[in-house]
This record gives C-alpha cells, structure tokens and sequence, in this order.
C-alpha cells in the first residue's frame, strides 16, 4: 500500500459522501435506488468491501458479481459511476489517498464490466453462432 491518510473512518467518509451522491443522481440513482431497500446498512458493507480491498481488513463477505449482475447496468454506467467516484476521492481524500482508491475502483470497474458482459475490447473466439445456409 502506498503512504497514504487512508484509514477505516477515512474510507466510511467516503463511502458515505460518495453514495448520496449516487442516490440523488439522475444516471445512477434509477439503477441503484429500487436494488437498495437500507442506504445506512448498504454503506456499512460497501465500507467494509471498501476497507478489504484498501487496507486488506478482509471484513468484506459478499460476492459483488452476482449482484450487479442483476442490476439493469449499462457499459455507460461504468463511466458515470467512475466519474462520481474520482471527483469524490479528490475531494474527500488526499492526493495518495485519491489514486489509489481510484486505481482500485478502475481495476474492479472493468473486472464487473468483463464479469457482466459488457467489455467492450473483449474479443469474440472467431466461432459463428449461427450457420446459414443458401
């Protein structure tokens, strides 16, 4: 880890500065606010995630795939989402702080973009799909 201020309640600053931005969002809230029926207890957990992969507290149980894999998430939804996020980290942490978490988000952001099938530099096996015969 790098020398850098981040701390647990650093990372729940964050957390909890970054998420009402996501609520009140025009982009982001209609994906995220049916899916979270507790904001204060969602925050907690992402916390944790947040905490696990920053600081390795390895407090986080979940399986972060699988839920958004449910949500009606689009490949611009990574964008805006990362976006939001970077301008948080820069306000609410320091610069060290800031890139790494952004580093972090940008590694897991394309992670769950490949994950959910919305890599947009994957490449297909070269195998048809579907044959057509005249």
């Amino acid at each position: 880890m790098s020398d850098t201020t981040l701390t647990e309640e650093a990372i729940a600053r964050l957390v909890d500065r970054f998420y009402d931005k996501v609520t009140a969002d025009p982009v982001l809230g209609p994906v995220f606010n049916p899916a979270v029926h507790d904001w204060p207890e969602h925050k907690r957990l992402l916390t944790s995630f947040w905490c696990s992969v920053a600081l390795r507290a390895a407090s986080y149980r979940g399986n972060p795939m699988a839920v958004h894999r449910q949500l009606p998430i689009r490949a611009e939804h990574f964008d805006h989402w990362l976006a939001l996020w970077s301008a948080t980290c820069t306000q609410e942490l320091d610069e060290a702080g800031a890139a790494q978490m952004v580093d972090y988000a940008q590694r897991i952001g394309r992670s769950l973009k490949y994950g959910i099938g919305l890599n947009p530099e994957a490449r297909g096996i070269g195998v048809p799909l579907i044959s057509v015969s005249h």
